[in-house]
């Protein structure tokens, strides 16, 4: 069973692991605590760090997010960059920037498909902090965003954006490996906001992923979502919440034959070879990496985030109180 069954659901499994989660749970307190306590310190960049970032695993928009709160930035007038883990990438030397043709085995997915979708400079490695200085240093940033990192206090920062699945929530509520938490949900109370893809909740702001077009990968042709109603294709997701991209194509009408892999799935041709001449349709993440092995009848699925203004309202009024002229 995948642990994903019972962090979200009703399965003996997560009680049997929950003194795990606890342990897991102490330790994130006891190190957030540190550096509350000025045991450890936190590094500075010389620019204004906001932060967007989950306190669950797996997917729940935040790096669409990202890209949608780069984009209001720069047309504010600032410079933005943005900084990630690169989780998954398999350079020998950190950190590396990332362009819209970096080799997403190299840099990952997550952070081509970032480079690609705002058009900003962007620096990804193990250590942010280094990445974070690379960027301001050869970039002259006005701000960064920090892709992930609500964990990674080393990093100082102006503001924490926590982006919940408006479906999911929280699971169980139990801590890894019982649940889907990485600290426990108390943190959403020490977070300065709090967005909701999908249903927001009292004291959190919305936002959603609407599907608008699908790009061929072979050849850049794009067609409107709504020319493929009543189409039977292949779904294709290697994301950490696959039914909620399959569910997207079944309300635009499609007829869905779903594949989900594991996150950040290293696809293989053969995996994607289904032999019934049926098309594939994949999220834009999953299609940064499969652009290489040459499918013939393959296709992105591209999204459009629909998101509360207030958002990026309070992300600029926190900027403007750092001292920004926006």
């Amino acid at each position: 069973m995948r642990p994903e069954r019972w962090w979200y659901g009703n399965y003996p499994a997560g009680v049997a692991l929950a003194p795990l989660g606890w342990l897991w749970c102490a330790a994130a307190v006891a190190r957030r605590a540190a550096y509350r306590r000025g045991l450890r310190r936190p590094l500075e960049v010389g620019v204004p760090v906001v932060v967007v970032g989950n306190v669950t695993v797996g997917g729940t928009g935040k790096t669409p997010l990202v890209a949608w709160l780069a984009r209001g930035l720069a047309d504010a007038g600032l410079r933005v960059g943005i900084v990630a883990r690169g989780y998954r990438g398999r350079a020998r030397i950190w950190p590396q920037q990332v362009r819209p043709d970096s080799d997403p085995r190299m840099v990952g997915d997550e952070a081509v498909l970032l480079a690609r979708a705002c058009g900003c400079p962007m620096a990804v490695g193990p250590d942010r902090v280094a990445a974070a200085r690379a960027l301001v240093e050869h970039h002259r940033c006005d701000v960064l965003l920090s892709d992930d990192g609500l964990q990674h206090l080393r990093l100082a920062r102006d503001m924490e954006v926590a982006v919940l699945d408006g479906v999911r929530r929280l699971g169980n509520r139990r801590c890894l490996p019982a649940g889907p938490l990485r600290e426990p949900a108390r943190r959403l109370r020490e977070v300065d906001l709090v967005v909701t893809n999908g249903l927001p909740g009292p004291g959190e702001l919305g936002m959603r992923l609407r599907l608008t077009a699908l790009r061929r990968l072979d050849g850049g042709v794009r067609e409107p979502l709504e020319a493929w109603r009543g189409r039977r294709v292949h779904a294709v997701a290697g994301i950490g919440h696959p039914a909620r991209f399959f569910e997207s194509l079944r309300r635009a009408g499609l007829e869905v034959v779903p594949h989900a892999f594991p996150d950040h799935h290293d696809f293989r041709t053969r995996e994607l070879a289904f032999g019934d001449g049926l098309p594939v349709v994949m999220t834009e993440k999953d299609a940064v990496k499969c652009e290489r092995l040459g499918l013939a009848e393959a296709w992105a699925a591209e999204a459009e985030v629909e998101a509360d203004p207030r958002i990026l309202e309070r992300v600029l009024a926190r900027l403007r109180e750092r001292g920004l002229r926006v």
